[in-house]
């Protein structure tokens, strides 16, 4: 597996208490999300490094940077049709692009003004945008919120061809993994390593990511 990996008590000891964040795995060049799919459209993707056979690009597909939170709604690759967990290597110029096209799902007063502001916006946008609960690796919510985007019409076709750099099958990583959280022996957990993803001040007030400064980490 090429994800860097690192203990879960560690990365939990330095990550923040509360707030919106964007907790992720990237370097200069990209940003690892994830997906989780049926073992067929899984394989494909893995194998080819995009998405075709059986990905449809009708409806709304959504990415997680998160990946507790993914491991949260695809219960640890237990799930029908999210057996294969996939880590896709996407560019973080696209990433940062979805960021600015992202439009929450639910009307936020604070971030448009108006109902039909938003409704404007929403029609405008390709990228819905959703902040829910962080969760503990066996499944409790925290007071963190854990980002997810999701992807329509022109801007799903170019991240399932264009935007890509690499896609890993990371299924057994995950099995292997979810046996230390049934044991509740989170010393043995191992996850992807993943830090405060950072957001230009313009960007983070329209995702609605204002920090207090009372907020902690620990």
């Amino acid at each position: 597996m090429h994800l860097i990996t690192e203990p879960y008590l560690v990365q939990k000891s330095r990550w923040p208490c509360s707030g919106k964040h964007i907790l992720a795995q990237y370097d200069d060049e990209s940003i690892i999300v994830y997906q989780a799919y049926c073992r067929s459209i899984g394989q494909f993707a893995a194998t080819n490094g995009y998405f075709g056979s059986g990905f449809s690009l009708n409806r709304m597909s959504w990415i997680k940077p998160n990946f507790l939170w993914m491991m949260f709604r695809c219960g640890w690759a237990s799930k029908d049709n999210q057996q294969s967990v996939l880590a896709i290597r996407l560019k973080r110029a696209a990433f940062d692009t979805i960021l600015e096209q992202a439009v929450h799902s639910s009307y936020v007063m604070e971030v448009y003004g108006s109902q039909e502001n938003w409704k404007s916006a929403l029609a405008q946008s390709n990228v819905r945008l959703q902040w829910d609960p962080d969760h503990t690796p066996s499944g409790e919510p925290v007071e963190r919120r854990a980002i997810q985007l999701g992807l329509r019409g022109t801007t799903l076709a170019q991240y399932a061809r264009d935007w890509i750099l690499g896609i890993e099958d990371i299924s057994d990583f995950v099995r292997t993994q979810h046996k230390h959280v049934v044991t509740r022996d989170y010393s043995q957990l191992v996850i992807p390593r993943e830090e405060v993803y950072p957001v230009n001040e313009i960007v983070a007030a329209r995702l609605g990511m204002v920090v207090s400064s009372q907020e902690a980490k620990g």
